[in-house]
């Protein structure tokens, strides 16, 4: 194994688990629940490659994909926010109809080559020794893009005054009303900011990371991850870069350990044991299956820090949150 390489590639593949779970982190702090990421990272991811294969401009993919899963994930705040509809189904019903129609208009691209996001070094960092190879050399434009984004979601979320409307809307949606704030527009906006990004997640494989539309192969379930993720990292951006850096990197780790003979000198038994191969690939998707269990108790969110009223319809005019 070589750690450089997997902390590398850790990087490439969890910029997409940063750009999914960020976009989650903003939903949910407004107080939606969104199951439906993986639904739109993967009409994102088709969308992306389908624009970028007939126009030949991967920016304009880019700007393809965002829109086309801000569009879908409308379709989930029109239910929840417009009709109060329960969220979780609502959620589960967008990742459905968001595969079924990347499937349908997705046919016929797989083999196809469109102009890809291209990869950068950058001058002087990249040279500093380990530090340099893993962080600043030979990543795609997109990888440096997600080290700026970081920063700049926490700033806005804790220290801008429309950071602290939609806190307050994820809290006290009721009080947020009274002070003039238009919760159900608030709502709509970052259920739209949070589709976006995980447009912008789903483009980031099939035009960068992984190129290419393979079906529904294409995400892998990374989208699932993504809302595991938003648990993990209690809605704090930066905890959920962090994350996702982690489980990229685990990722690429897993599938090292499974490639030589011998490890360590001596005989890898991953090489002999293909099920315990398996078995450890199913780690992070086991690990967000139990995050989710767990975060979805009230104890459990309490302790965490969740928004309040996160999953809760707001009705003006009701009591409570």
């Amino acid at each position: 194994m070589n750690l450089e390489i997997i902390l590398h590639a850790g990087l490439a593949t969890g910029t997409i688990l940063l750009f999914a779970a960020i976009g989650e982190v903003f939903a949910e702090r407004s107080g939606i629940l969104n199951l439906g990421v993986e639904g739109m990272m993967l009409i994102g991811a088709m969308a992306g490659f389908k624009t970028a294969l007939a126009t030949g401009n991967p920016w304009l993919g880019l700007l393809a994909a965002m829109l086309a899963a801000g569009v879908l994930s409308l379709a989930h705040g029109l239910v929840t926010i417009h009709f109060q509809a329960d969220q979780v189904v609502s959620g589960l019903s967008l990742t459905f109809l968001g595969t079924g129609i990347a499937l349908v208009l997705g046919e016929g691209l797989t083999g196809q080559n469109p102009t890809l996001i291209p990869d950068a070094s950058i001058p002087l960092l990249s040279s500093i020794p380990f530090i340099g190879p893993v962080f600043f050399a030979d990543h795609s434009v997109l990888v440096y893009l997600g080290y700026l984004f970081v920063p700049l979601c926490w700033w806005y979320i804790h220290k801008t005054r429309p950071g602290m409307h939609l806190r307050a809307v994820g809290e006290k949606p009721a009080a947020a009303d009274t002070m003039g704030i238009n919760v159900y527009g608030v709502r709509y906006f970052y259920t739209f900011v949070g589709g976006m990004l995980a447009g912008l997640a789903g483009a980031t494989i099939s035009l960068s990371v992984s190129p290419g539309w393979y079906s529904v192969q294409t995400t892998s379930g990374q989208g699932w991850i993504a809302v595991g993720l938003v648990i993990f990292a209690q809605w704090d951006p930066v905890r959920a870069a962090l994350g996702g850096y982690l489980f990229g990197a685990l990722r690429r780790g897993i599938l090292d350990l499974q490639g030589p003979a011998t490890l360590f000198g001596f005989r890898n038994p991953l090489f002999v044991n293909s099920n315990f191969g398996f078995f450890l690939q199913m780690m992070p998707f086991i690990l967000t299956i139990l995050a989710l269990v767990w975060g979805s108790r009230a104890a459990a969110k309490k302790r965490l820090g969740a928004p309040a009223a996160l999953g809760v319809p707001y009705v003006r005019g009701e009591r409570g949150l």
